[in-house]
């Protein structure tokens, strides 16, 4: 700070003054928080970190109006749990993780993006996988034609929900053929899939879900640079801090 802007300042100050931000903007980042909760559709990821000596992980979650940091020091589902509120019935876009195998289903759609990467997995590893990798991979682009025509106004949801419904048949007959495959990653994922498959298919039936998580992903970058351009954070309050900057400059940039 003295070399940059001639403001001379020790360490202990940058605690003060990070500590003093925090309060001044608890109020407005608390209604942030709650405002989740009661949108309809809500995107989530996370990224990892450091809190002193152990691993912490930052969550966010990107609704219409708003976009929400939480450090946590884990991945797991209760920590989902605590950031949802058990009243949350609004609409999940997500990754696989285990993390959300709690919330209900029909209620959450998988980011297709992850499945395709998984498909790809398996299409490399060769043999049986190969043989469901690939053509679950062949079924992705009439999928995401359909699906960007009908966000660029040039196909209504009808006759889309009308094509797409061989290609679900399809894709979970692959799914139960993979299940049986030999091959135990593979079939240990398609197995998965077949549990949730409905969580697939929401973007086809719900105006305003997306196939993908792809606004998360991006949303959660500044997250991710903030990391690689530093040393995580020390105590809990930094961490209070690092959420509470992160939630106010991705909702004005978002407003």
């Amino acid at each position: 700070m003295d070399a940059l802007f001639g403001v001379p300042m020790r360490v202990g100050t940058i605690r003060q003054s990070e500590q003093a931000t925090t309060e001044v903007v608890a109020e407005p980042v608390e209604e942030a928080r709650a405002s989740v909760h009661e949108q309809a559709v809500a995107h989530r990821d996370e990224t990892s970190g450091r809190q002193g000596a152990k691993r912490a992980w930052r969550w966010v979650a990107v609704t219409s109006l708003v976009t929400v940091f939480r450090v946590r020091m884990s991945r797991g589902g209760h920590v989902a749990r605590e950031r949802l509120g058990e009243q949350c019935s609004g609409l999940l876009v997500t990754e696989r993780s285990r993390a959300y195998h709690w919330y209900p289903v029909r209620w959450r759609q998988v980011c297709w993006s992850h499945v395709l990467r998984d498909c790809e997995a398996r299409r490399g590893r060769g043999g049986a996988s190969e043989e469901i990798g690939a053509p679950l991979l062949g079924q992705a682009p009439q999928m995401l034609v359909g699906w960007h025509r009908v966000r660029e106004g040039t196909l209504q949801r009808s006759p889309f929900r009308s094509s797409m419904s061989p290609l679900r048949r399809e894709v979970e007959r692959l799914l139960a053929v993979g299940s049986q495959c030999g091959v135990p990653k593979t079939a240990g994922t398609c197995r998965e899939m077949l549990k949730r498959r409905e969580a697939l298919w929401t973007f086809v039936q719900v105006e305003g879900v997306e196939p993908t998580n792809n606004t998360a992903e991006r949303s959660i970058r500044p997250g991710v640079q903030w990391r690689k351009g530093s040393f995580g954070t020390q105590r809990e309050d930094g961490s209070r801090f690092v959420e509470s900057m992160l939630t106010v400059v991705a909702t004005l940039k978002q407003q």
